[in-house]
């Protein structure tokens, strides 16, 4: 196996290094695959026109062919390039959402390269607010097609350091620009279906978009209302195990008493097997866990409940901090799925694969 350079820029935010971005971009021009960080979590970038390039994001993160990527762009006016239409609805969520977490699904044009929408006719688009991603891809002068920058399955990156862990020898470039302020996905809502249907719940919430559009439905798929294996991907992120670390993990429901007993339950089951134990939780049900005997191995603290900003924020690097502790089984609690909260749910049944056991 070839292993290739990768170079690292470490770039501040608040005082970009022109010089570096352009660097950075440059490599991706001539057909290289670069990371970088956005508002959500760190992208995985390469020339959406050259589907050569775009290929070698695939190979890179061993991703499935049939899995569509996000078209990234630094003005409303390249979204010409890429859709065949941009209707009324798609004008209005730009002007309102834009440059923020939302992906949005619309027709696609000739120019789009199959391997970019897993040769489906519609295509994701979004443009990204953070003022790297955003002098990066202005560098780039095309689109970008990049989903996250982590091996395929894994948890995203929200620091750069988790880039290099998964991609090192394996993609041209890191721009690392700190941890990334939302944590998850963008939001992916699909504006060719009536109503409007969500496919992938993240930094924009349902309700934001329902103040706007009134009906918006969401995917069944997201919530994990019926098997997903056999159908075509509308959009990334629906059809595969995402955001899993190597340890089993499972969810525990439940009121928050019933959520600490059921665990120290589990903890007390499983340390009797000789199995390394964690636990993924807010601060106050660290706080109803801490006379647990036996203490798990690992606590991983995702900050105060009622702030589910701070939890999605937080919940990736968790993930990847299973691995870091050896851990062989996670127990992780639920949380309320208003707001933010539908996205963290989103995530975490994927990383469990729907493992939920009722308190």
């Amino acid at each position: 196996m070839i292993t290739i350079r990768t170079r690292y820029y470490r770039i501040d935010p608040k005082v970009p290094n022109l010089t570096h971005i352009q660097e950075a971009a440059e490599i991706l021009r001539k057909g290289g695959v670069v990371a970088f960080p956005t508002e959500t979590v760190y992208g995985l970038g390469a020339d959406g026109l050259n589907p050569e390039a775009v290929a070698k994001i695939f190979k890179a993160k061993g991703r499935p062919a049939d899995n569509p990527l996000i078209m990234h762009v630094a003005q409303q006016k390249e979204i010409d390039l890429l859709a065949r239409e941009i209707p009324p609805l798609a004008e209005r969520m730009m002007e309102l959402f834009w440059p923020g977490p939302l992906t949005l699904i619309l027709p696609k044009s000739r120019c789009v390269p199959d391997i970019v929408t897993a040769g489906l006719d519609t295509v994701a688009v979004r443009m990204p607010a953070h003022p790297i991603a955003l002098a990066f891809l202005k560098a780039a002068r095309v689109p970008v097609a990049a989903p996250s920058a982590n091996l395929s399955g894994r948890p995203s990156p929200t620091i750069g350091t988790h880039v290099l862990k998964d991609l090192a020898g394996k993609i041209d470039a890191v721009v690392d620009g700190g941890k990334t302020s939302v944590g998850l996905e963008s939001t992916v809502l699909d504006l060719t279906s009536d109503p409007p249907v969500i496919l992938r719940p993240g930094g924009v919430t349902l309700e934001q978009l329902q103040e706007v559009l009134g009906q918006v439905v969401l995917d069944p798929a997201i919530r994990g209302e019926y098997l997903i294996d056999g159908l075509v991907p509308r959009a990334p992120g629906m059809k595969y195990a995402h955001y899993a670390p190597r340890a089993k993990v499972f969810l525990v429901e439940g009121e928050p008493w019933q959520v600490a007993l059921k665990m120290k339950e589990l903890v007390e089951q499983h340390k009797a097997e000789g199995k390394r134990v964690g636990i993924i939780c807010t601060e106050e049900m660290l706080f109803l866990c801490r006379e647990m005997v036996p203490q798990p191995d690992h606590y991983e603290t995702l900050g105060p409940g009622e702030d589910l900003g701070e939890v999605a924020s937080r919940l990736y690097s968790a993930l990847r901090n299973c691995d870091r502790y050896h851990l062989d089984v996670v127990f992780a609690q639920t949380f309320p799925e208003n707001g933010i909260g539908v996205a963290i749910m989103n995530r975490l049944r994927k990383a469990a694969s729907h493992r939920v056991i009722k308190a």
